[in-house]
């Protein structure tokens, strides 16, 4: 195994590590509800699933019938 010879300073080491960022999520506004979200991402809003504007799923309303 290579093993490095002598101690990389600290300034070497925190110039090789700029590069590595963190960065802010991308943010899309749907059309349809207003909502924010990440892109390319099914969100909820109000008990239905939107992708794209268009509603892609409805939550199930739990009942209890009881006889």
């Amino acid at each position: 195994m290579a093993h490095p010879k002598r101690r990389q300073s600290s300034t070497r080491r925190d110039k090789r590590r700029t590069h590595y960022k963190a960065v802010l999520p991308q943010l899309a506004k749907d059309a349809t509800t207003g909502e924010m979200h990440l892109y390319h991402r099914a969100h909820w809003h109000e008990g239905k699933l939107y992708y794209r504007g268009k509603v892609v799923l409805e939550k199930e309303v739990e009942s209890t019938e009881e006889n």
